[in-house]
């Protein structure tokens, strides 16, 4: 098996045999990310991808979980991504679950019958980027969907029988539109009823379009106190029965986990202990992607 250029998965599929189906972001112009720049966006040839699972079933004995990468292989054809899936239930019985990233745009091509029949051959979730839930904050980074159609994917998704995973970032409108990011950001998650969400803190790497607006001033990062009471404001908004919530990634300043809405109270709270001084915040030398 050969992977192509660096390799990106969610941190829940640490354990996963990863297979990359295509190469790349199908979007790739987000101006807060560095993942795929290097690369030109492609799917890979079929009979690969298939030779990628033949030979990993010589030398793995206990598949569990399979994550097919880059960032965004559930736009390939529907024949293709069939074939995939019938191969990895032909040769790893013992799978429970194929997991992969998802764009808004290849979940709103699909028909609900796709997904269906994506659903029946072994797909069991999806992970869609929200980032942000204001629409002048995703015209900023040039995330190329508005909050509604991102929500409506997202909410199609769900409807098919598919797990949903969900991201979204604290302090990507910075200070001046933190109030509307936060807020709008909770009301589209809310709306998605999605089964995880995640929350990351913006980490600008060197290079990126806004790491550039950011050394010449012209973007406003929010502090870690800041980013605390964004958060804070982000879940008062948000209702979302028994989604499971996350802001435990390198990139948060402060760690927060819980199931919504039975741990809502605590976490609002462990907010408040922190906007008092009384919780640390990681230091910035200990924050990554």
């Amino acid at each position: 098996m050969r992977y192509e250029g660096t390799v990106y998965r969610p941190p829940s599929e640490a354990r996963s045999l990863i297979i990359q189906a295509t190469i790349g972001c199908s979007h790739n112009t987000c101006r807060f990310c560095d993942m795929y720049k290097q690369k030109r966006f492609h799917i890979r040839p079929l009979p690969d991808i298939l030779a990628d699972l033949a030979e990993a079933r010589t030398f793995l004995p206990q598949v569990r979980r399979i994550f097919l990468a880059d960032g965004d292989a559930l736009i390939m054809a529907m024949d293709q991504l069939a074939a995939i899936l019938t191969t990895i239930r032909d040769l790893f019985p013992e799978c429970e679950r194929v997991t992969c990233y998802a764009s808004p745009q290849s979940l709103l091509l699909k028909t609900p019958e796709d997904l269906r029949a994506l659903r029946e051959l072994g797909l069991v979730m999806v992970y869609l980027g929200l980032e942000s839930g204001d629409d002048g904050v995703l015209a900023a980074v040039d995330k190329g969907f508005t909050a509604s159609q991102i929500v409506e994917a997202g909410q199609k998704a769900k409807t098919a029988g598919l797990a949903l995973s969900v991201t979204a970032i604290s302090g990507l409108g910075g200070l001046p539109h933190w109030e509307d990011h936060a807020i709008h950001t909770g009301e589209a998650l809310s709306a998605m009823k999605a089964d995880y969400v995640g929350l990351l803190t913006l980490y600008l790497e060197p290079g990126v379009p806004m790491r550039e607006d950011l050394d010449a001033g012209r973007f406003q990062p929010l502090s870690p106190l800041q980013t605390a009471a964004e958060t804070r404001l982000l879940l008062t908004r948000l209702d979302s029965e028994g989604t499971v919530f996350r802001a435990n990634h390198a990139s948060n300043y402060l760690n927060l986990a819980g199931t919504l809405n039975r741990d809502k109270a605590a976490l609002l709270a462990k907010l408040d202990r922190a906007l008092e001084g009384q919780v640390p915040f990681r230091n910035e030398g200990m924050r990554g992607l």
